[in-house]
């Protein structure tokens, strides 16, 4: 893994949201983007090298609807950079992770997804990011 790429935060209300986190991080909403396939409207912010993603649901069946009635808004995930994603999901199987979802995904903000269960990481969703390239897979 090399850094962390973002924090991703379950919010009720990304409008509401979006203006509470540019006054409390003095900067602007950098992009905002629905990803239909996991029912989310995103919201990311820069600061340093570390991005912020604030996601709303935009249908009750939707993960972040279901942590929400759960657990309330709040942290909901971390995510990592890696390389090779694939590379890295056989090396944590190895190390003995659970992996939820074994082929990446599209998500938000040009990125191939991977998620980690919670249960083998200490109650914290973990989320692989791969930078897209212009191949196709």
């Amino acid at each position: 893994m090399n850094k962390i790429e973002h924090i991703g935060i379950a919010v009720r209300d990304l409008q509401e949201s979006n203006k509470l986190f540019a006054k409390l991080l003095g900067t602007p909403s950098y992009k905002i983007e629905k990803v239909e396939s996991e029912g989310v409207s995103t919201s990311f912010f820069k600061i340093g090298d570390v991005k912020i993603e604030l996601l709303e649901a935009t249908r009750e069946d939707s993960p972040i609807a279901k942590f929400i009635e759960k657990r309330g808004e709040g942290i909901h995930h971390i995510a990592y950079d890696v390389d090779d994603i694939k590379d890295e999901v056989d090396r944590l199987k190895v190390e003995g992770f659970n992996v939820i979802n074994d082929v990446p995904k599209q998500g938000a903000d040009n990125k191939k997804v991977v998620f980690l269960h919670p249960k083998s990481t200490n109650g914290i969703l973990v989320e692989l990011c791969e930078e897209r390239k212009d191949e196709k897979n």
